[in-house]
């Protein structure tokens, strides 16, 4: 947290000066709210998707409707998160002058609109089909992918996450009753 004036302020966990409408891989990471489990559950390294965990799935699926510079690659749908990578791209129409393409005309999509329409659709969707303590963490994190190699690994760790949620941070088990992770001196010592 910083001071700014007489108020504190959780200081933003976006790049500074990057803008997030830029065309570039994302890899994004959005929890439930206190990390619970209300998507399914992982059984025999595949993910079980409850009710809302199919709903989340195909709001996800459906994100792009609309978006021409928006284009979903590798997901996955976790117990009580979910990874995703999100390609921004620039869009370009065709003029009537001699075939010469343009920027579009429509604003480009930023990626945390993205995400808050995505939250905000699912949120609604689970709330109507009944349950209504479901809720996401207020924030997501991001990162910028920035190499092909990065991609083909961001890629594979997405695939394996249902394999390795044994050893996933974002498991209940590692989680203290607030929701949030303990230290890692603290894991080390509940491993022991």
């Amino acid at each position: 947290m910083t001071l700014y004036g007489i108020r504190y302020r959780i200081k933003s966990a976006r790049l500074a000066n990057w803008d997030y409408s830029t065309p570039a891989y994302y890899f994004v990471t959005i929890c439930t709210n206190n990390r619970r489990c209300f998507f399914g559950q992982i059984e025999d390294g595949t993910m079980v998707l409850s009710m809302a965990g199919k709903l989340a799935h195909e709001e996800w699926r459906n994100v792009t409707d609309g978006r021409e510079d928006v284009k979903l690659d590798e997901f996955i749908i976790m117990p009580n998160h979910m990874h995703a990578i999100v390609i921004l791209r620039q869009t370009s129409v065709e003029t009537h002058l001699r075939g010469v393409s343009t920027r579009s005309a429509s604003e480009p999509t930023c990626l945390s609109s993205l995400i808050r329409q995505f939250k905000s659709s699912t949120t609604r969707l689970v709330w109507a089909a009944g349950l209504s303590s479901f809720g996401w963490q207020s924030r997501f994190h991001d990162r910028i992918i920035r190499s092909d190699r990065s991609l083909e690994a961001t890629r594979q760790y997405v695939v394996d996450n249902p394999l390795k949620w044994e050893l996933d941070r974002e498991n209940p088990r590692f989680l203290k009753p607030s929701g949030r992770r303990p230290s890692a001196r603290s894991r080390r010592q509940q491993k022991r």
